[in-house]
């Protein structure tokens, strides 16, 4: 937590610091209050009772004063070359008053033990440096070039203006975080630095695989409410909806592959239950999903499929070093 705090410091009072303590047990309180009187004027505390991760950002959210707004989880921290780099960027945008409502940048799987960091970068997706909206320019994101909450900075008024608001005793709504406010995004940039470092690799983390298998309903009820999101919000600009269906063709994978790598029966019924779901809500969503290189694999029939689709996984997994 040190650490991450420390590392936003560096923005100085170009930034605001809202340190949020969720109900926290241990000495999160006392952490937060020492930064808030060593640095009133950038750090402020905010306590409230236990919500979960995305009552947490809810509450900084409810709170941010700022033109714009980024979350960073308590054990992961921001690059101080490129966080310098984007804050005089950003700076500049709210000066000379230009339209920005997401502002792109990279972030680096920071797994324990991984000599070799892997990086996300969105290079050849999209031009770097320049605001561009989804009609001027041409946006192609490959199939391994995955937008998460980590790589957005979003202007604060427009999670507002689309009345985001996270479930509470939820995890995993990070995705929600993701996709609901970029239908409302006409306007981006997209800066080719290495800003947030996503640590991954503590056991008991939420993104943990043994984790996950514990949690999986609430991964669930996430995809669904991703999916009924998507099927009432498809008259959207084509490559804003050709990203989102990546996306969402992406947590359709994670929520299967959890399920089939448990080798429970019941996971494993859970599994057809979520894409039945996907299908009676929207067939033709259903098909564009399931006939998709993931839909293929994540539902292969017999043990024979799901060895493949296990073996699939973990080659991804030593690739790119998620948990």
């Amino acid at each position: 937590m040190r650490k991450c705090i420390d590392s936003a410091l560096l923005g100085g009072e170009d930034v605001e610091i809202l340190i949020v303590n969720d109900g926290s047990t241990d000495d999160t309180a006392k952490i937060a209050d020492e930064y808030q009187k060593k640095y009133p004027t950038i750090c402020k505390a905010l306590h409230k009772e236990n919500g979960g991760h995305g009552d947490a950002v809810n509450c900084g959210m409810a709170n941010a004063t700022g033109k714009y707004f980024k979350v960073v989880d308590s054990d992961d921290w921001l690059d101080a070359t490129a966080y310098q780099r984007i804050l005089k960027i950003l700076k500049k945008v709210v000066e000379e008053k230009h339209e920005l409502d997401m502002l792109l940048a990279n972030y680096v799987y920071d797994k324990v033990g991984r000599r070799n960091k892997r990086v996300m970068r969105y290079r050849h997706a999209l031009p770097a440096n320049r605001i561009i909206s989804w009609d001027s320019a041409r946006i192609h994101f490959s199939k391994w070039q995955y937008v998460l909450m980590h790589s957005v900075i979003y202007r604060t008024d427009l999670l507002r203006e689309c009345k985001l608001e996270l479930p509470k005793h939820t995890f995993y709504v990070d995705n929600i975080y993701l996709c609901k406010p970029m239908i409302h995004v006409e306007k981006l940039m997209y800066v080719n630095a290495d800003l947030y470092h996503y640590y991954i690799g503590r056991e008991g983390q939420s993104v943990n695989e043994q984790t996950m298998i514990k949690r999986i309903d609430q991964q669930l009820l996430v995809n669904r409410t991703l999916i009924e999101f998507f099927s009432r919000n498809q008259n959207i600009n084509k490559q804003k909806y050709k990203l989102l269906l990546q996306y969402l063709d992406m947590m359709m994978c994670v929520a299967s592959i959890i399920c089939i790598v448990s080798d429970d029966k019941e996971l494993l019924q859970k599994k057809k239950d979520l894409w039945k779901f996907l299908k009676d809500t929207d067939k033709g969503l259903y098909r564009k999903l399931r006939c998709s290189v993931f839909g293929i694999v994540m539902n292969l029939p017999g043990k024979p499929g799901r060895w493949f689709s296990k073996t699939s996984y973990h080659f991804m997994q030593k690739l790119f070093g998620f948990n």
